[in-house]
């Protein structure tokens, strides 16, 4: 990492170390990192802003509090957007402030992002060669707090996901860097550049993510494929695959819908529930003129009463034979 953008510090009191809300409250079991933390001390510092909140290594930080440290190595970075460090800086969960747009959301997360990976990468250095790792293992060039990178991205996006919206979910974070990617990239013609940079405008008024992300993937699909074939029309192409994928998205909608209601029509009721039901139907048939009734009502409704005082009267003759086999 470029020597601008932070410096190693030998040691710093922990108790000056202010970590925000947007950490996690519960570090899980500390035993073995604490263990490597008495053996081979902290290989990796803690990273801090210049205003001393934390960045990475809430972990390494609660283990070595945990031990009686007075001290700890920090690494302090320089150069976050005042955005960023706001939010590292909160203090209360529930801190009244502007809620973040779903934009602006996706460009913090692309810098926490890059944070996480400058400190996974210098964990990862720290124990190439077979040395403990900082929860206290040994594998070969493979510090676990480095794992979300360099094994898989996932883990690693899950925390500056959570850290910057309070979610574990970053697909849409990553569907916007990723049309913003396109919006940049020279080797795309104007047109397609074009495509991205439009959607991620609606996108910054408030648009919905996915449709503009899908418009964008789908031209980035037919522009690959009119390099083959230089007929092929982009802008219909990707009007066609986005109209199939909202088909498909709706098929999928109503399949759901109709499991739900299936799901609910043979869901069992409570008992208060049907207690419910009977204490409203007392004295039901003082509203209701019996003569009006039997001139008004038609076929089809008079076949529906009998049928439901058939499954009444069923229903109750069963309730009785249960209830006399239970002891009172």
């Amino acid at each position: 990492m470029p020597e601008s953008r932070g410096r190693a510090e030998l040691q710093r009191s922990i108790e000056s170390i202010r970590v925000g809300a947007r950490h996690r409250r519960d570090p899980g079991n500390l035993d073995q990192l604490k263990k490597s933390l008495e053996r081979f001390g902290l290989l990796q510092p803690i990273t801090i802003t210049t205003d001393g909140f934390l960045i990475c290594g809430f972990r390494r930080l609660e283990a070595a509090r945990e031990l009686g440290w007075s001290n700890v190595r920090v690494w302090v970075r320089s150069g976050l957007s005042d955005e960023l460090t706001l939010l590292l800086a909160e203090r209360d969960d529930n801190l009244t402030h502007k809620p973040l747009t779903t934009y602006e959301a996706a460009q913090l997360y692309k810098e926490m992002v890059a944070l996480l990976e400058e400190d996974a990468a210098r964990r990862q250095e720290a124990t190439q060669f077979g040395g403990p790792r900082d929860d206290g293992g040994t594998e070969d060039g493979a510090a676990d707090s480095a794992a979300p990178f360099p094994r898989g991205h996932g883990d690693g996006r899950r925390r500056a996901a959570e850290m910057i919206t309070g979610s574990a979910s970053y697909t849409r974070l990553n569907q916007i860097l990723a049309m913003e990617r396109v919006a940049a990239d020279r080797d795309l013609s104007a047109g397609v550049r074009q495509v991205a940079t439009d959607e991620l405008e609606r996108i910054r008024n408030g648009g919905p993510v996915d449709p503009g992300y899908q418009r964008v993937r789908a031209v980035v699909e037919a522009a690959e494929r009119r390099m083959d074939s230089p007929d092929v029309d982009v802008d219909a192409e990707a009007d066609a695959k986005r109209a199939r994928d909202d088909a498909e998205r709706l098929r999928r909608m109503r399949e759901n819908r109709a499991r739900r209601a299936a799901a609910a029509a043979n869901a069992k009721r409570s008992v208060k529930s049907f207690a419910m039901v009977w204490r409203e139907m007392d004295g039901w048939s003082k509203h209701y003129d019996a003569k009006q009734v039997a001139a008004e009502l038609s076929a089809e409704d008079w076949a529906v009463f009998n049928r439901v005082l058939d499954e009444t009267a069923t229903f109750a003759r069963t309730v009785e034979a249960e209830r006399a086999l239970t002891p009172a």
